[in-house]
């Protein structure tokens, strides 16, 4: 005798929503382990002298404020080189504004002329490189601010002479429209628990993150330099991918950082968080496949209007609130301090919702916007769309 369809939805309604509760509970012992976690010295002794990589494309909200935190450093000796393609493009009077501020740091600005791939952010990096005085290697995003301990606790992980690079988790601070807390909240409770997931799972990390990548000239060189990943989207997970593939430990630092999120309107949230998905989609798809069963809310939701509100249905959605809220918590406030993660609680069922309608949309095409340029996927690859 087959099974009614309204009951078979609510089968599956309820065995997505058990799932989604212990990925929250797995979510919530990886963020405890992690605080845990002890990662030996907690500043370089002997503060070897870094070269700091800053790929410059256009302006971010707060840019010259996240670039003096870059020059309050607590270390010895370091260089910063920023890079741009575009002799014109409106950051360079920021670099020249912040050399003015910091004559006492080693500041330059690299033009870098050549297109040696899709990724114009990778393309400028290999440029860059060329002209780093020094062996480590310091590269984050251009709207990133870093306490005044950044160059040295991470610097002190890289003194493992089997590490070969290091990354670390960062918080968004939002600009008060509704997208921009949307896509911090979504930061605090779906990308950050994700990234601690996949770091106890794995037993460490076989990827990097974009707010920092932290690692020496050698092993650049030995996965072929950035040129070999200069058409990639994800430059940042190919980069520590390789790495890792050559045997070196990928190490998450507890140094946790900042990025200053534009003033998103509604839709320009959904187009970033699209793109954001099918990078993720193409680059590890049987992860990304499996976060169809840690949409807790939307899969409890189902289940009560399946079951046409039976009490168990009920329950089923209480405990994935309750579990949903408490992972965030875990994660936001214990691990990444958002302070703002409280005050935007009550968008939490709204972003889970988006997020289930994203992650079906992910799969309806591959082609993505990116500064303004169109692409289309291909593998993780770029590939430059002629309008």
């Amino acid at each position: 005798m087959s099974i009614p369809i309204i009951k078979l939805i609510a089968i599956v309604a309820s065995i997505g929503s058990c799932t989604s509760v212990a990925y929250y509970f797995l979510c919530m012992w990886s963020a405890v382990r992690f605080r845990r976690a002890k990662h030996g010295l907690e500043e370089s002794i002997a503060s070897p002298p870094i070269s700091i990589l800053k790929p410059l494309k256009g302006t971010d909200p707060e840019m010259l404020e996240s670039f003096r935190s870059h020059c309050r450093q607590d270390y010895p000796d370091y260089e910063i080189i920023f890079g741009v393609s575009d002799r014109n493009d409106p950051v360079i009077p920021l670099v020249q504004q912040l050399r003015s501020e910091f004559p006492q740091r080693t500041i330059r600005l690299v033009f870098c002329e050549q297109n040696l791939g899709n990724n114009t952010k990778v393309s400028n990096l290999a440029q860059m490189v060329k002209e780093a005085r020094y062996d480590r290697l310091f590269v984050n995003d251009s709207d990133i601010r870093v306490p005044a301990n950044y160059l040295r606790s991470i610097s002190a992980q890289l003194d493992d002479a089997n590490v070969g690079l290091v990354t670390c988790l960062y918080r968004g601070v939002d600009s008060g429209t509704l997208g921009s807390r949307l896509e911090s909240l979504g930061i605090s409770t779906d990308f950050a628990p994700g990234v601690l997931a996949a770091w106890q799972l794995e037993g460490g990390l076989s990827f990097g993150l974009g707010s920092t990548l932290a690692f020496h000239k050698t092993d650049l060189a030995a996965v072929g330099g950035f040129e070999a990943i200069a058409d990639y989207l994800a430059d940042d997970y190919e980069l520590g991918h390789r790495i890792a593939a050559l045997g070196r430990k990928i190490e998450l630092s507890h140094t946790v950082v900042e990025t200053f999120l534009p003033l998103y309107s509604f839709s320009e949230f959904l187009g970033h968080q699209l793109r954001w998905a099918r990078t993720i989609r193409d680059s590890r798809p049987g992860g990304y496949f499996g976060l169809l069963f840690t949409f807790g809310l939307p899969w409890a939701t189902l289940a009560v209007v399946a079951a046409r509100g039976a009490v168990w249905s009920w329950i089923l959605l209480g405990i994935a609130l309750i579990t949903r809220c408490a992972m965030a918590c875990m994660t936001g406030k214990r691990v990444l301090h958002d302070t703002g993660i409280v005050r935007s609680m009550w968008l939490l069922p709204l972003r889970d919702f988006l997020g289930i309608l994203i992650w079906c949309s992910s799969f309806a095409g591959h082609s993505i916007s990116w500064r303004g340029d169109s692409f289309r996927l291909e593998r993780g690859q770029l590939i430059r769309q002629t309008r």
